[in-house]
């Protein structure tokens, strides 16, 4: 059972305030990159417990009347159309849910800005589309030998190319839908645009993980190396910071390489040598200073970092990933002295109900504590089992009373089988709940039970198979997480 670990207000006063004094210090004129998922951070909400989704969000809309948004995507990835894997749509498509999203919460979007465009078709398709929309839109060039070759960058035949973005507002955000889209390069080129107007902008860059200060092996950190253990990322000492201040403090690998890069085109940009000393002193990172129980931070960052760990040998089974990402998440585990089968109490119950049932079980975790578990059947998934027995038992409703009457049950089996042609005619967690809708017409118990779904929200789940798509699907809109053992459900080469 997770404890909160986090406290928004703090954060959002910290941060906020610490913004704001980073864009007094640049002439009244910052541009912010945005690094991470400005929506929906449930890897923040995860290791964080306490911190909300949504938190970023709310941040900006604290700074609303300072702040305006810029979008950058890159012309390539319009050209390749680039999906989020998360949502399954197109990161121009997405660019656009963005900006619906931010108007309807009051912060102003400024435009887009199209990187490394060189007349791509899909491209100039979306820039007429933009046009449409009344959406202004800008073209960043590819600039050769970008980013070793400073002089040609910082010149008129580098970020002088760039169509410069007028803004308004003193606090600029740049974001994007993914990454390499080109955040920095976009923040870079504005600065050097300002700075021939003769505005002394700023650059800075809105961090989440890891967190400068807290040790390099804290839990959190580790679970961000979890989180990026596909692209091998690591956590390391910073040092150029601890040159310049005599201090520890952790940032990550590609933002130290890339260091060096950036303050000479900053010095190059501003005459400033000392515009920045350290990859630290780029970072806008107020989120330690919000932690409020170190104790339920460490266990919940180790939960995530299991949970990767699980998901990792699922993607290996199904070809999405490769080993060395599994070595490297048994790694971390090994570091933190974790074992999965033990630190994750939903998973002795769920492989021990599958040996004992000899089909696909899983077993909930709930918020108290209390383990349920559910096997499969010819009428229910495990998952649909479980989570009926869950509700049910959140409830007070006793195991023998049956709350899906069969003149609901049969035609939905009927309809499967012999209608749909499902070679898994037992129902699915959505099938199962939409039964139990039917029937709360004639039994008011039913109505109890439903009840109960929001309490599953933080619940864990551990499956002795993979789980199906739908079943998955539900599970997460109902915000259970959930690991599985890289098993397929059948034996059959198709999953």
């Amino acid at each position: 059972m997770l404890k909160t670990a986090f406290s928004n207000d703090i954060y959002i006063e910290k941060q906020s305030h610490e913004i704001k004094e980073r864009i007094n210090r640049f002439d009244g004129k910052l541009y912010l990159e945005f690094g991470g998922k400005l929506f929906d951070d449930f890897h923040a909400s995860r290791v964080l417990p306490g911190f909300k989704p949504d938190t970023k969000i709310k941040l900006l809309q604290s700074l609303a009347d300072e702040a305006e948004i810029i979008f950058c995507i890159s012309a390539d990835d319009i050209e390749k159309t680039k999906i989020r894997a998360d949502l399954g749509i197109s990161y121009d498509m997405d660019i656009l849910r963005l900006i619906d999203e931010f108007k309807s919460m009051g912060i102003s979007v400024n435009s887009i800005v199209l990187t490394k465009y060189n007349h791509q078709t899909a491209a100039d398709n979306f820039i007429r589309k933009l046009d449409n929309l009344g959406i202004k839109s800008y073209r960043h060039y590819i600039i050769p030998n970008y980013p070793t070759d400073v002089n040609k960058i910082v010149s008129e035949d580098g970020y002088g190319k760039n169509e410069f973005v007028e803004t308004t507002k003193p606090l600029v955000v740049v974001t994007a839908p993914g990454p390499g889209s080109g955040k920095l390069a976009v923040c870079l080129s504005q600065v050097y645009h300002e700075y021939k107007r003769g505005v002394m902008a700023g650059y800075a860059k809105f961090e989440t993980f890891p967190i400068w200060n807290l040790p390099l092996k804290h839990p959190v950190n580790l679970a961000y190396e979890a989180a990026t253990a596909d692209l091998m990322d690591v956590n390391m000492i910073d040092p150029f910071h601890l040159e310049a201040y005599n201090q520890t403090t952790v940032n990550y690998n590609r933002d130290v390489e890339a260091f060096p890069i950036v303050k000479t085109i900053l010095t190059k940009i501003t005459g400033d040598e000392n515009f920045y000393r350290s990859p630290t002193d780029m970072g806008v990172n107020m989120v330690g200073y919000a932690i409020t129980d170190d104790d339920a931070a460490r266990y919940a960052s180790g939960q995530e970092v299991i949970a990767r760990y699980y998901t990792a040998l699922c993607d290996y089974k199904l070809g999405k990933t490769s080993h060395t990402t599994v070595e490297k998440l048994e790694s971390i585990l090994n570091q933190l002295n974790l074992v999965p089968s033990e630190n994750r109490l939903c998973v002795k119950p769920a492989l021990e109900k599958a040996e004992q049932s000899g089909v696909n079980s899983v077993a909930y975790e709930l918020r108290d504590g209390t383990i349920i578990t559910g096997k499969s059947s010819d009428i229910m998934s495990a998952t649909s089992s479980a989570t009926l027995n869950a509700i049910k038992y959140l409830c007070g409703i006793r195991d023998d009373i049956k709350l899906i009457p069969a003149n609901v049950l049969l035609p939905m089996l009927k309809l499967k089988r012999e209608v749909l042609g499902s070679k898994t005619s037992a129902l699915k967690l959505d099938d199962m709940l939409l039964a139990l809708t039917v029937s709360m017409a004639t039994n008011p118990m039913v109505a109890m039970a439903l009840d109960q779904l929001p309490k599953l929200r933080g619940a864990d789940l551990h499956s002795s198979a993979m789980l199906r798509t739908g079943d998955l699907s539900t599970l997460k809109k109902l915000g259970v997480r959930v690991t599985m053992e890289d098993k397929f459900p059948e034996k059959s080469l198709y999953f």
